[in-house]
This record gives structure tokens, C-alpha cells and sequence, in this order.
């Protein structure tokens, strides 16, 4: 029987990590739970067996339920009644059998009912999910907004929704609006409050995935005559209390099982989460980093389900006499797919472990007060994460894309049919660039670590790290791509050009992404090269033929070129 966990030896490799060691010391607080716990880990050990076994069964989940209904939910999707979302069917079974399973609240600790796993682990869960079915993940996986709500709302707020959540309740958050797209400090969802206290919700929210959901985390402007980001606030609906309708279910290209709705406030008592004037600020770039890195997971699941639905057609397709994947184009077609899955991974887990350790610290902060040591240890997580967030999600989303477009490729003419699978998929991930963020704005947010060196730091750490004798040629021709890398940047800084800063910020990027991705492939193979070694090989030699291009680029542009890149509006 199909299993996505235990058919991809690749995902365990990341629980065998020296960082998941102080991650399991940290998240399970030296073992604590196991005294009122029958459920909880005596040793690391214990938890990781406890882990393997959680992602086998949601392997068997995904591979044998979620899979099976994501052509059903496809075809027949959410549908509008009486201003209220309709599941699919098929999406009720499935929403039904993760219950089942105990896969909700997985982040959550015991006390409230949840399984108190790792980010680590929450991400592998998502992209087991992801390669079944996208838009589900979607549903499940944001469960997450209660991580939010768990770091900032009060104590009597997580005992009254956080349990929910873990018996399978779901979520969504609400924070665009028809005028407030990527530019969210023009919300003006109304909050008000009644003489007793009472807020009020009144406004429209657009593009809400899952937004019939049982709990919303909602952005909205509290302070009368704000315009911009100190006058949001957070508030928590609840969906009991009544007061909003689904106005618009969006016919979308893809996930088609993934809601997308139009919501009208009108008069919706909502509670404050957290403190005033900090909804944007604060909570909503925590809100949007555990988004980011789901939709990572979310790629990688995709990625990996592109990639064997190409492989399959391969082996069976016969033309000229021939099973196709003998063919060259085809073979080096699967080979960079299978390199951008394995490249996705590692940066995908890297940033889930860095992500851990700098929440987990700041969870425990609040309950005793952090050595000096724990505080630098916090700061330095942190500052990768956000460092790596960006990175995560621009470079999975986007090679996402790509996986899905070849496996059409590779399918033919029968890709382009809708009984094929890989149609989906290809209309699947088309989202995945955009949601949470577009591509160009993962750039923005990652071009202050390109420009103050932080990720040229992490490249010469990492290159300094022993690797396999196999893989040390692998390791000099990335040593010349840092050379090339840092002559770029330093060609860039010195010209001093604002807009040509911005313009080539897109190839520093994908320059950045390429460079880490194949050095963390390379520490890879040499711990796993039965695994690994293939995937860097070609990973590194595209990294390569894309870093000496970029470099190329940027050192003969001048800023007067961009002339012949801007429209004016007579001539648009």
C-alpha cells in the first residue's frame, strides 16, 4: 500500500539533524510531559520514533484518502448557499479522516489537546498533505493561525479556542480586502467598540482562503482617522456568534477544493487579540512567516507529486521503439525536477529548524526568564529565519511552477488533457508565486540580508564546512560562484543606483538561492550520498550555468541601460 512518508526515504533524512536535538530538549521542556502524558516522549529517541510514526500515518492518510478524492474535489469544489461556504464532499471525508487521525492542533501543547510537534515536523505533515492535494493542504494547514493566537492572545483566549482547533475546527485569516492586496496598511475593515466593551466588525475582506472557517484571525482598523499600519489592530471571530456572510466563492484556475471568499462583515463581535495598534506591526508578519513557510511545504509536496506523475509516464511511454525516459531531453528534464525537489527540501527544513528554536525559546521566555546564552541563541535563530523565510518561499514556489510545467512536458500532448493529472497540478501551483506574498515580494524582504552580507556570511560558513571526497569538485565550482556572487554585489553597492539596486534585486535573489541550496545539497551527500549525490551533481552544475549568467549580467549593466527598459506612459 502507497505510503508518502515511507515512499520518500529523502523527508526522515531531516530528523536525523544535530539541531533536532536541542529542538525535541526545547519543545518538550526537558521531557516534563511525560508524568501526565501517556502520549508524550520519555526521551529524544522516544520523540523521534513518536514523529516517524505521526508522518507514517499521515502518509497512509494522504496517499490513500486525500489522494484518491482530489480529482472529485477538483471537479466539484466548494459551492455557495444561503451565504455560507459549502465544502466538496470529497472535502468533508477528508476534513472527517484527518480528525480521525488526530491531525489537528499538532503544534499545540498537550494541555490543550494538541501533539505538541515541532514546525519541523508540522512542515513534513504539510508537505505529505500537499503532495495529495494542495487545496486541502490549504484547510488543514492553516491550523497554524492558532500559533498566533496561542503567542499573543490571553490566557482564558487559548483556553477557549486553542482546544477547538485541536478537535479539528478550522481557521482562516482574514486580512485582504478589495483595496488592501499585498499593501495591507490600507485595511479599513472597520473596528469599533460598543459602551460595554464589545467590538464590532463591519467592512468587506476579499481573497479569503477558507474563509467560512469555524475561528478568523481578522486585521482591522480600531483607530478612527489612521491610514496606514499603527492604526490595525488583531481580533479573533468566532464564526458561533453570526454577524458574517460569504458574499463570493472565486472561480479560481486551481485548488479548486481550496475556498476563496469574499466575506461582508456587518456588526460582527469580534475580541481584541494581543494589544492595539499592533496588528500589522506585529502579529500579521507572524502570521505571514508561518504562512510563507507552509506554502514551502506546500511547494515541495507538489514539486515531488509533479515529478512522479513524469517518471511514471516515462517509464510507461514508449515512441520510436523506445520507453521515452532513454530519450536525453527527457532524462535531463526529470533529473533537474528531481534536483529542484531535493534543493527545496533542504532549505525548506533548514529554515523549519531555525524557525523552532527561536520560537520555541521565545514560548519558553514567557513562562521563566532566558539565560544570557538562551537570549544570544534566540537572537541568532531569529535572525536566520527571517533571513531564510524569503528564500524558502520564493525558490520552492517558483521551481514548484517549473515541475509542473515539465511533467506536461514530459507527458506530451496527453499533458495537456484533463484526464492527466498533471493538468492539475500545473494549474495547482500557479498560485503558490503569488499567495502570501509574490515572488517579487519575497525579493524585497530578502534584499537587506543580500545587501549587508548576511547571506555571503552563511555561504563562506557553509563552504568551509567539510564535505565527501566526491563531493569536493562540487564544493570548488561553488567556491568560484561565491567569488562571483560577492563581485556582483560589490559591483551593485558601489554603483549606488537605487533603481538599478532594484531592478537586478530579482537576479541577486535567484544568485543567493542557488548558491545556499547547493551548499546545503552538498552537506547533504556527504552524510547521504545514496540519497543525495545524484540531485547535487545536477543541482550544482544548474546553479552554476544560472550564477555565472546572473553574474555576467550584472557587471556589464549600467544604470543608463535602464532606459531601454521603461515605458513611458505615451509610449504604453
Amino acid at each position: 500500500m502507497a505510503n508518502y512518508y515511507t515512499d520518500h526515504p529523502e523527508i526522515a533524512f531531516y530528523l536525523d539533524n544535530p539541531l533536532m536535538k536541542r529542538i525535541v530538549e526545547l519543545k518538550e521542556r526537558n521531557y516534563a510531559d511525560k508524568e501526565n502524558y501517556a502520549d508524550a516522549p520519555v526521551n529524544y529517541e522516544d520523540a523521534i520514533e513518536n514523529y516517524k510514526r505521526i508522518l507514517e500515518i499521515t502518509g497512509d492518510v494522504a496517499a490513500n484518502v486525500l489522494e484518491p478524492n482530489s480529482e472529485s474535489v477538483d471537479q466539484e469544489g466548494p459551492h455557495l448557499e444561503n451565504g455560507r461556504m459549502i465544502y466538496a464532499s470529497k472535502t468533508k471525508e477528508n476534513i472527517d479522516v484527518t480528525r480521525q487521525a488526530g491531525l489537528w492542533g499538532v503544534s499545540m501543547p498537550r494541555r490543550f489537546g494538541g501533539l505538541n510537534l515541532p514546525i519541523t515536523v508540522f512542515s513534513m505533515l504539510s508537505e505529505l498533505v500537499a503532495a495529495a492535494d494542495s487545496g486541502f493542504q490549504n484547510i488543514w494547514s492553516l491550523q497554524s493561525c492558532i500559533d498566533t493566537l496561542y503567542e499573543f492572545g490571553s490566557e482564558e483566549q487559548q483556553q477557549k479556542y486553542i482546544p477547538r482547533i485541536a478537535a479539528g475546527e478550522t481557521m482562516s485569516m482574514d486580512l485582504t480586502e478589495p483595496d488592501a492586496g499585498s499593501d495591507l496598511q490600507r485595511v479599513m475593515l472597520k473596528a469599533t467598540q460598543d459602551e460595554d466593551g464589545t467590538w464590532r466588525l463591519n467592512g468587506v475582506k476579499r481573497f479569503i482562503t477558507n474563509g467560512d472557517s469555524d475561528i478568523h484571525l481578522v486585521l482591522a482598523r480600531s483607530e478612527a482617522g489612521t491610514k496606514d499600519g499603527r492604526g490595525l489592530s488583531m481580533f479573533i471571530y468566532d464564526k458561533r456568534d453570526g454577524g458574517v456572510d460569504v458574499r463570493h466563492i472565486e472561480n479560481k484556475l486551481g485548488i479548486h477544493g481550496s475556498p476563496t471568499c469574499e466575506l461582508v462583515y456587518k456588526n460582527a463581535k469580534a475580541e481584541l487579540c494581543g494589544d492595539r495598534k499592533l496588528g500589522l506591526i506585529k502579529y500579521v508578519m507572524s502570521l505571514m512567516n508561518g504562512a510563507r513557510l507552509g506554502i514551502g511545504a506546500q511547494s515541495v509536496g507538489l514539486e515531488q507529486e509533479a515529478y512522479n506523475e513524469a517518471l511514471a509516464y516515462a517509464k510507461e511511454r514508449a515512441q520510436f521503439g523506445k520507453k521515452i525516459i532513454s530519450f536525453p531531453a527527457v532524462y535531463d528534464m526529470l533529473s533537474r525536477m528531481k534536483a529542484k525537489i531535493d534543493a527545496s527540501r533542504a532549505i525548506l527544513y533548514q529554515t523549519a529548524r531555525y524557525v523552532d528554536i527561536y520560537k520555541t525559546l521565545d514560548d519558553i521566555s514567557r513562562e521563566r526568564k532566558l539565560t544570557p546564552e538562551e537570549r544570544q541563541e534566540m537572537k541568532k535563530y531569529n535572525r536566520l529565519a527571517d533571513a531564510f523565510t524569503p528564500l524558502t518561499k520564493g525558490m520552492a514556489s517558483e521551481y514548484a511552477n517549473q515541475n509542473a510545467y515539465d511533467s506536461i512536458s514530459v507527458h506530451g500532448g496527453s499533458g495537456f488533457i484533463m484526464e492527466y493529472k498533471c493538468q492539475r497540478l500545473y494549474r495547482d501551483a500557479r498560485i503558490f508565486s503569488i499567495y502570501e506574498g509574490t515572488t517579487q515580494l519575497q525579493v524585497v524582504a530578502a534584499i537587506r540580508y543580500i545587501t549587508n552580507g548576511t547571506y555571503l556570511g552563511i555561504m563562506k560558513e557553509l563552504l568551509d564546512g567539510e564535505v565527501s571526497e566526491d563531493m569536493k569538485p562540487l564544493q570548488e565550482r561553488m567556491a568560484k560562484c561565491v567569488e562571483l556572487y560577492e563581485q556582483a554585489l560589490d559591483k551593485v553597492k558601489a554603483d549606488d543606483n537605487q533603481d538599478e539596486h532594484d531592478f537586478l534585486g530579482r537576479r541577486l535573489y535567484n544568485m543567493t538561492g542557488d548558491i545556499v541550496m547547493s551548499l546545503l545539497l552538498l552537506d547533504n551527500a556527504s552524510k547521504a550520498p545514496e540519497l543525495f549525490a545524484k540531485s547535487t551533481n545536477v543541482y550544482v552544475r544548474m546553479a552554476e550555468e544560472e550564477v555565472v549568467g546572473h553574474a555576467a549580467y550584472i557587471q556589464a549593466f549600467k544604470a543608463e541601460d535602464l532606459q531601454h527598459f521603461v515605458q513611458t506612459e505615451a509610449e504604453a
